[in-house]
């Protein structure tokens, strides 16, 4: 298996062995680490300060913030021509953030789902999965298409900002220290500044280790890029679900998901119209199904159990699975 990762960066070593893609890999993660650390905390502060509930700082900033690796992947792949690994990026990140995030961050600490988060924000996750299937149909992502998703984003900022106004803050965490207004500041920007290039750090590295052994543009954007990119999501959800912060856990897998869908697609959409090449309808069906079921785990006790999240972890690596298998 060693000898078959074939590298042009393993001229340093002399034999060929991606010493600097492994590298690239490892430092990437360290920084994604740090990265969501210091980025939920700042937006667990401000959400505290602003009063504003933390379900609308995770669909709004951290949801906008977590998603600039995917924003920047699929906008220069498809500008490359890369139409598999631009689309393949969206619609697997999206599949990852709620079989694999969601369910390491349940397995982890069981997360707590609000009423309103089942019965309001879920659907937009659902509606913009279900939106670009149809979308899709054809074989490819029209400019036209692409201004209906950003239509349906401008619907959801309106949406969020009317949640933002009505709302009143949560209660949980009250016992974190109080964090001043530029300090907050500071730390989103940080934060998020490490999550994006530690992401794409990791993605040059295993994208090119994946390319060497032969893997399709589309299976890459599906598999890697895909989960390198979502990197921010399961750092931050993670650490938020550590922290208590079960609303900014979920709030940022659903607010990514509709950023990813609605707002990339349609941002890349518009530059560069796409083609579906290579992602298959079990894919945009496994992307709407996953969200679906997040949704039925969070209606039933409005929860999702430790054992549910193991369930989605299995569910995602028997994707996973499928795809390797059918490369």
């Amino acid at each position: 298996m060693i000898s078959s990762l074939i590298s042009p960066a393993g001229i340093l070593l002399g034999q060929g062995f991606p010493f600097l893609s492994i590298l690239c890999v490892i430092i990437g993660l360290v920084g994604v680490a740090w990265g969501a650390d210091r980025f939920t905390d700042g937006a667990g502060a401000l959400a505290r300060r602003m009063g504003v509930p933390q379900i609308v700082i995770g669909l709004t900033i951290v949801g906008f913030g977590t998603s600039a690796p995917e924003l920047f992947v699929s906008l220069t792949s498809a500008l490359r021509g890369q139409a598999g690994m631009a689309l393949g990026n969206i619609v697997g990140s999206n599949i990852f953030n709620v079989l694999f995030i969601v369910g390491i961050s349940a397995a982890i600490t069981p997360i707590a789902v609000a009423r309103s988060t089942v019965s309001k924000d879920i659907p937009w996750a659902v509606g913009a999965a279900v939106l670009l299937l149809l979308l899709c149909l054809d074989g490819k992502l029209s400019r036209i298409d692409a201004a209906v998703l950003l239509a349906g984003m401008a619907a959801f900022f309106v949406y969020t900002l009317r949640m933002a106004r009505h709302g009143k803050a949560e209660t949980e965490d009250k016992e974190a220290r109080p964090m001043s207004m530029l300090l907050c500041v500071v730390w989103i920007i940080v934060g998020l500044a490490c999550l994006v290039v530690g992401s794409q750090i990791f993605v040059s590295g295993a994208s090119d280790i994946a390319r060497q052994l032969g893997v399709s543009d589309a299976v890459i954007g599906l598999t890697i890029v895909a989960g390198g990119t979502s990197l921010p999501e399961l750092a931050t959800s993670v650490v938020s679900a550590r922290k208590g912060q079960s609303a900014l856990a979920i709030g940022n897998v659903i607010g990514s998901n509709v950023f990813n869908i609605l707002m990339i697609l349609g941002i890349t959409g518009a530059i560069q119209p796409l083609r579906t090449a290579g992602i298959t309808m079990v894919d945009f069906g496994m992307m709407i199904v996953s969200i679906l079921l997040m949704w039925q785990m969070s209606y039933s006790r409005f929860r999702v159990s430790r054992g549910e999240g193991c369930l989605l972890v299995v569910l995602f690596a028997a994707y996973m699975t499928w795809l390797v298998v059918h490369a």
